[in-house]
């Protein structure tokens, strides 16, 4: 018997209202399990704010973070999956959000706050190459 892998979004910087809430029911209508993390969670890593086994909390000092834009994090949802979910959303009309990112082997070691900052490069290098076209 093959055992389905859990498919969970984080979100992150999104505020809390009626649109938050919105996503979250259309995570959970597609079997997703969604989880809004806290501010303080840039200092952790991503696969301890996915519960994975083998990733402990950060006990150092946390600095603070100042990132003002709001992140998807998806696990174990890929290729037509994730268009399939994204498709959804476009259909119930929820704003695109412009920072996501898919959990890889290599970042579910990286803490919030580098793979936050990682896109927020490429986001601004993409950004600049469009204008230059």
């Amino acid at each position: 018997m093959v055992r389905k892998r859990e498919e969970k979004v984080l979100l992150y910087r999104f505020p809390k209202g009626e649109r938050l809430e919105t996503m979250q029911v259309l995570l959970q209508t597609l079997g997703i399990k969604s989880h809004v993390l806290p501010d303080e969670a840039a200092a952790e890593k991503i696969g301890y704010l996915l519960g994975l086994t083998g990733f402990q909390k950060n006990s150092g000092q946390v600095e603070e973070f100042l990132f003002p834009h709001e992140v998807m994090i998806f696990y174990q949802v890929q290729n037509r999956r994730l268009d399939q979910v994204l498709e959804a959303f476009r259909d119930a009309g929820i704003p695109r959000v412009h920072y996501k990112a898919v959990v890889t082997p290599l970042n579910r070691f990286w803490s919030l706050r580098r793979l936050c900052e990682t896109m927020e490069r490429e986001h601004s290098y993409i950004t600049q190459r469009r204008e230059r076209a």
